[in-house]
């Protein structure tokens, strides 16, 4: 299947949706097509992106990754483009994911370095270029590599981008999670300046103001399943300049970002799905193990946060529903 947008450009604000569970620990294929409608809605956005952390791809097999990429394709494949993670840990079944990702009508690949090159891989350059090579080789579909800080060892060294920039004319963007304005300001700049610029997409969701005003050509981030419309408002903002509006916005997503990073930042995405429960978008919030549902003490944080941000339904009884809800998932 060709992509349904074959001119798409990764920027703007993409965000990366999450997956439901039954109890059972299986797909909830009808929750997750409403939740891929609930944020497909929000006006403004680029794209959506699927089978990633937010997705909690690595407790998905190949076939759940195609079953959760076709859903996808089926639900809004006609509304936004929809960008397709490749996590792997062997290049062999990154090759697979990618080329099914194409087949499937992705309109972007969004690529995680494997764990190992956690392990020192910034200093054996060929085996980074050879895993990229690898996936490039298997469809011209546009490439986000997704960078990590430095200092966790996962980072792409810029002359490395550099030279995968100029080799591959697929590799468009690179989703930064430097994690240090000064390292974002310093990779925007170099990457903007190449002969083929490559746009950088902030992943700094914790200070996604801060990246922005830095230059970031757009931001993909899980917690835009849960607060897209506020991550368009502030992007918007700042492109036209208004800093006391991207301000405004700020303050209110501060109210709910603070509690979804913070530690242990492995909830990250369990409590973003807490937070559909409150906002009565999703009937449970069960992670997959090895991930658990989160304390009460935590779940009431996040619904004072939501209130706080002026997110919580005008209503009474869809929160109330939604604090019950949340109490059945940590009950269970």
């Amino acid at each position: 299947m060709a992509a349904a947008f074959p001119h798409f450009t990764p920027e703007g604000v993409i965000p990366a949706v999450l997956l439901p569970f039954l109890d059972d620990f299986s797909i909830d294929e009808a929750s997750f097509r409403q939740h891929l409608r609930d944020v497909a809605a929000v006006r403004g956005l680029a794209a959506l992106t699927v089978n990633a952390h937010s997705t909690e791809v690595a407790t998905c097999s190949f076939d759940e990754q195609t079953r959760v990429l076709a859903t996808t394709m089926d639900e809004v494949g006609d509304v936004l483009p929809v960008v397709a993670g490749v996590a792997s840990e062997s290049t062999l079944q990154a090759k697979k994911i990618a080329k099914m990702s194409a087949d499937a009508g992705a309109s972007a690949l969004l690529v995680f370095p494997p764990r190992v090159f956690f392990e020192g891989a910034m200093h054996r350059p060929a085996m980074i270029l050879d895993y990229y090579r690898n996936i490039a080789e298997v469809t011209d579909l546009p490439l986000i590599l997704f960078q990590f800080p430095a200092g966790k060892g996962g980072a792409t060294p810029l002359t490395t981008l550099a030279q995968l920039a100029e080799e591959m004319p697929s590799l468009q963007a690179i989703k930064d999670y430097a994690n240090d304005p000064v390292t974002v300001e310093r990779n925007y700049r170099f990457l903007h300046a190449l002969p083929r610029p490559i746009k950088v997409l902030s992943t700094h969701t914790a200070w996604l103001m801060g990246s922005l005003v830095l230059g970031c050509d757009g931001l993909l981030s899980g917690s835009g399943s849960t607060i897209a419309a506020l991550q368009v408002e502030l992007f918007e903002a700042i492109k036209r300049g208004d800093l006391f509006a991207a301000q405004a916005v700020n303050d209110r997503m501060y109210h709910v970002t603070r509690l979804f990073y913070a530690d242990p930042f492995c909830d990250m995405h369990n409590r973003m799905k807490h937070a559909q429960v409150l906002l009565g978008r999703l009937p449970s919030a069960l992670p997959r193990q090895p991930l658990l549902p989160l304390e009460q003490s935590e779940i009431d944080r996040i619904a004072e946060g939501l209130t706080a941000a002026g997110l919580m339904p005008t209503t009474a009884s869809p929160s109330d529903q939604g604090v019950a809800a949340a109490r059945q998932t940590v009950a269970a």
